[in-house]
C-alpha cells in the first residue's frame, strides 16, 4: 500500500507565496482601476456636473409637466342598480382609453384634465353582506367549505352584492366640483328605468313610514288602555309578562320601531340611484418614477456619459489590439 507523502516546509512556503503573489496583484488592479476612475473624474469633472445639472433641471421640469392625481370615490348602487353601475363605468374607461373627447365633453367633463382611467372594485365587507340576513348568511357558509373561505369572500357571484363599491380614478391635473364631480354623478345616475324606480320606492318608503306610524299609535293606545284597566288579578310585571296578547304587542312595537329607523336611513340613502357615501380627489400620485426624475434624471445622464466612456475605451482597447 503507497502512503501518503507528508509536504515539506518548502512546498509549503512555495503555494503561500503563489497565494500571497496573486492577493497583491488583485490589490494592485483593484487600486489601479480606482486611481484610473478618479483621474476619469478629473478629466470630466466639468462635463459631469453639466449632464447633473442639466438631468437634474430636465427631471424637475418633466415631474412639474407628468403630474398625475388619483381620486377615491365610494359609492352604494341603489334599487339593484349594480350591474348598470359596473356597465357604465366600463363604457366610461373604455372611451378614456380611445380618447374620445367629443363623449367625454358631452357629459360635461373638462378634457384638459386628461382623464387617464377609472376602475371599479366592491369594498369587501362580509358583515355588511350578511347583516341580519340569515340566507346570506348560509350562503357564505356553504360557499366557504365548497371553495374557501377567501375565494367566496372575493369572487364575482359574493362581491356584486357588497353595499358599497370604490371607483379609482386617475387624472393628470387637479379636479373641481363643476369639472369633474357632477359631471360623473350626472353620468352615473343617467338611467330612466332606475330613476321610475326610485321614485316609486320613495313612494313605498313613505307610504310605509305613514302606516307604521299609525300602527304605533294604536299599539301605545291599546297598552295604555291596558295599563289602566288590567285584566285579571294582579297588574304587576309578572302578569304582564305572562300575557301572551301583551308580549306580541311589546314585540311589534319594537320590530316597528327598528323598521321606522331602517326607513329613515333608507330616505337618506335612496336620494340618489347611485348614491355617493365618501369622496377624496387630487391625492398626488407619487407610484413608480412619478414626481422622481429630478433625482433620476441627473443619475441617468451621468450613467449614460460613463458608460459611453467606458464602452469607447474598451473598443479602442480592442482596436489597437487586433490591429497589431
Amino acid at each position: 500500500m503507497s502512503e501518503n507523502k507528508p509536504l515539506n516546509s518548502s512546498d509549503q512556503e512555495v503555494d503561500l507565496s503563489q497565494i500571497f503573489s496573486k492577493m497583491g496583484l488583485f490589490v494592485d488592479r483593484v487600486f489601479l482601476r480606482l486611481f484610473e476612475g478618479f483621474l476619469f473624474l478629473k478629466r470630466n469633472v466639468l462635463v459631469l456636473i453639466v449632464l447633473f445639472v442639466l438631468g437634474a433641471g430636465l427631471g424637475l421640469f418633466l415631474d412639474k409637466s407628468r403630474t398625475a392625481y388619483d381620486h377615491e370615490i365610494i359609492v352604494m348602487p341603489n334599487f339593484g342598480s349594480t350591474d348598470y353601475l359596473y356597465g357604465k363605468v366600463a363604457l366610461l374607461n373604455s372611451k378614456i382609453k380611445e380618447n374620445d373627447s367629443l363623449f367625454l365633453q358631452k357629459l360635461g367633463f373638462d378634457t384638459r384634465l386628461k382623464l387617464r382611467n377609472i376602475e371599479i372594485t366592491p369594498v369587501i365587507d362580509v358583515y355588511k353582506f350578511v347583516g341580519n340576513d340569515e340566507q346570506r348568511l348560509e350562503l357564505v357558509k356553504l360557499m366557504a367549505d365548497e371553495g374557501g373561505a377567501a375565494k367566496s369572500i372575493e369572487n364575482e357571484l359574493t362581491s356584486k352584492n357588497y353595499p358599497f363599491h370604490q371607483l379609482s380614478i386617475s387624472t393628470a391635473k387637479k379636479v373641481g366640483q363643476d369639472d369633474f364631480v357632477k359631471p360623473l354623478q350626472e353620468y352615473l345616475n343617467d338611467s330612466k328605468y332606475f330613476s321610475a324606480i326610485q321614485k316609486e320606492s320613495l313612494k313605498n318608503l313613505e307610504m310605509s313610514r305613514k302606516e307604521n306610524d299609525s300602527i304605533l299609535k294604536q299599539i301605545n293606545t291599546l297598552l295604555n288602555n291596558f295599563s289602566k284597566n288590567p285584566k285579571g288579578p294582579s297588574s304587576s310585571l309578572v302578569y304582564y309578562n305572562e300575557n301572551t296578547q301583551v308580549n306580541d304587542l311589546i314585540k311589534n312595537k319594537e320590530l316597528l320601531i327598528k323598521q321606522q329607523g331602517n326607513n329613515r336611513l333608507d330616505k337618506i340613502n335612496f336620494d340618489s340611484v347611485i348614491k355617493e357615501i365618501s369622496l377624496v380627489t387630487n391625492i398626488k400620485n407619487v407610484k413608480s418614477i412619478n414626481g422622481k426624475l429630478k433625482f433620476l434624471a441627473p443619475l441617468l445622464f451621468v450613467g449614460l456619459f460613463i458608460f459611453g466612456s467606458l464602452f469607447v475605451s474598451f473598443y479602442q482597447k480592442l482596436k489597437v489590439k487586433y490591429n497589431k
